[in-house]
């Protein structure tokens, strides 16, 4: 038994949660934000066989996409720069999966 913990971007959340539940897997979602670019995510919780997880991260894959954001820099701070001068593009991951071991489960 496994425990997938995928964070998807807010973007991709709702074709991730559909496509996965259609196919059988039961989910949890949590609303939660990323340290980095401070913006919110949705955090799914998938409980599975050791032989879904391919299927599971094959899904998570394409309904994910990689964006380009503009991140704020602190390299030009106070020097009176404009806006877009103290922003860099940086590109973002749709998902990032941990597949962990569960050593124990029970529905009570």
């Amino acid at each position: 038994m496994k425990l997938v913990l995928a964070i998807v971007n807010n973007d991709d959340s709702a074709a991730v949660s559909a496509t996965l539940t259609n196919e059988g897997f039961f989910i949890t979602k949590l609303s939660t934000t990323g340290g980095f670019l401070q913006a919110g995510n949705t955090t799914l919780l998938i409980g599975a066989e050791n032989s879904d997880i391919e299927r599971i991260k094959q899904i998570i894959k394409e309904h994910s996409f990689t964006r380009n954001k503009n991140v704020p820099t602190n390299a030009s701070f106070g020097k009176g720069f404009g806006l877009s001068d103290t922003n860099a593009k940086t590109s973002v991951k749709g998902a990032t999966v941990f597949v962990l071991n569960v050593e124990s489960f029970e529905k009570l």
